[in-house]
């Protein structure tokens, strides 16, 4: 079937979402009148996801599209607007977020935001369990299958992505060899379990003084680190010339450049090194190591923190900050375009038992952060470290503060390693569900 959208120019459907996200901007700006009522329930970062993704819905662009060609000929298309925001911006973003940040005070954070992240890798290792069991009390067919067509191996990719990223859910395809035919399905219910779950997180940073006084959360720590990075902007602060906007884009490309490099030789060089590793259950936890986007993102994490203890930290002054948000905002839209707000019906089976297991990890996560009076901001970048990865949790951790992005990058890297091991957890405790 033809599912060519109106618009398949990648030059057009990226001026579509730069409207979009003007739209959002001006809109948000409006302090008086319909406009100034809507954003004080919704968020403008939550805007910025969702109308791409209406937008998407109505046909107008898509992500991945099919031509049948007029001797029947089938040929697949996809969109490069992701990738190259994924690839190019969000570590150019994360460089120039990085770039003022006082490590020693993102330390000073304290426990509770890896308290945090472990409840939400807790949450998806007993979420999948769980949820097979309910939904085989209504539906005992969406949860069966056997051999390589056993749904529970199927889900074996969902907790591994939910955990790690897409290096950790390749792993577990091949670890629990489900079947690659219908593999395309979990990867959809990844996409709209996933996003779902990320606009509902947004949601909740429009409420966040609310929830954190619901949850009677001590958020002194996260008002000092942004308070301390206010006040050596406004120090610092200056009308940018050209020659300091040249500059930041100097320092964020050239270090995006670096890092490719090195990803581009790191990566083969650990992927050869992890496939001479006997054990196969040893090998797959380190797959992880072959993933050029993982070496990718922790190198220009690494250079950025580096230069921020060189006088390449005041180009903050400059609006380097800014800079990032704009790349930042950039990659939201691309995240929502993914988005097609139909696929939610196309599925009903899989969709429940991904919703059903998100909102287990949901609620293990707000039950300790109402014991330990976690912040707000650790229960959402907690989760989003696990579920969206080095791709999403740097979105809503910027969302709070710009300065608070190196946060998500830090526990999502995290999350790439514990991914693998503790998803073959899951997946044991998954099995034993569905055979129950």
């Amino acid at each position: 079937m033809d599912t060519t959208p109106i618009f398949t120019d990648d030059t057009i459907v990226f001026g579509l979402l730069m409207l979009a996200l003007g739209f959002v901007f001006v809109t948000e700006s409006i302090k008086t009148g319909f406009w100034s009522k809507f954003y004080k329930i919704v968020p403008g970062l939550f805007m910025a996801y969702m109308v791409p993704a209406i937008l998407t819905t109505t046909g107008l662009i898509s992500p991945e599209w099919t031509t049948v060609s007029e001797t029947g000929v089938v040929t697949e298309h996809s969109s490069n607007l992701y990738y190259v925001s994924s690839r190019y911006l969000l570590p150019a973003a994360l460089v120039l977020m990085t770039l003022s940040i006082d490590l020693k005070a993102v330390f000073n954070l304290g426990w509770k935001a890896l308290v945090m992240f472990f409840a939400g890798t807790v949450g998806i290792i007993i979420g999948g369990p769980i949820a097979i069991l309910l939904i085989a009390s209504v539906s005992p067919e969406t949860v069966g299958g056997v051999g390589p067509d056993a749904v529970w191996r199927g889900l074996s990719t969902l907790a591994g992505s939910w955990i790690g990223g897409g290096a950790n859910q390749t792993a577990m395809l091949e670890i629990y060899g489900y079947n690659q035919a219908k593999y395309g399905g979990m990867v959809f219910v990844d996409i709209v379990v996933a996003n779902i779950w990320m606009a509902i997180i947004l949601i909740g940073i429009g409420k966040r003084n609310r929830i954190n006084k619901w949850l009677n959360a001590d958020t002194s720590s996260i008002e000092e680190l942004k308070n301390k990075m206010s006040t050596f902007s406004e120090k610092v602060k200056r009308n940018p010339s050209l020659t300091d906007i040249m500059v930041i884009c100097a320092i964020a490309f050239g270090t995006v450049s670096i890092a490719h490099l090195c990803a581009n030789f790191l990566a083969p060089l650990f992927e050869n090194i992890v496939a001479d590793i006997e054990s196969s259950t040893t090998k797959n936890i380190f797959t992880f190591l072959g993933s050029k986007f993982f070496w990718m993102i922790s190198i220009a994490t690494i250079i950025a923190i580096i230069l921020s203890n060189t006088k390449a930290k005041n180009y903050e002054g400059a609006g380097a900050s800014k800079f990032g948000s704009v790349f930042i905002y950039i990659l939201v839209a691309s995240i929502g375009m993914k988005m097609d707000l139909t696929m939610i019906f196309d599925n009903v089976g899989l969709i429940a038992i991904g919703i059903v297991w998100m909102t287990i990890h949901a609620l293990l996560l707000i039950i300790i952060a109402k014991l330990i009076k976690a912040p707000y901001f650790f229960l959402a970048v907690g989760s989003q470290a696990n579920v969206g990865g080095a791709a999403s949790a740097p979105i809503v951790a910027s969302a709070f503060h710009p300065s608070l992005a190196t946060v998500g990058v830090l526990l999502a890297v995290f999350g790439y390693a514990v991914g693998t091991i503790a998803a073959i957890g899951c997946t044991i405790l998954m099995e034993l569900a569905a055979i129950s």
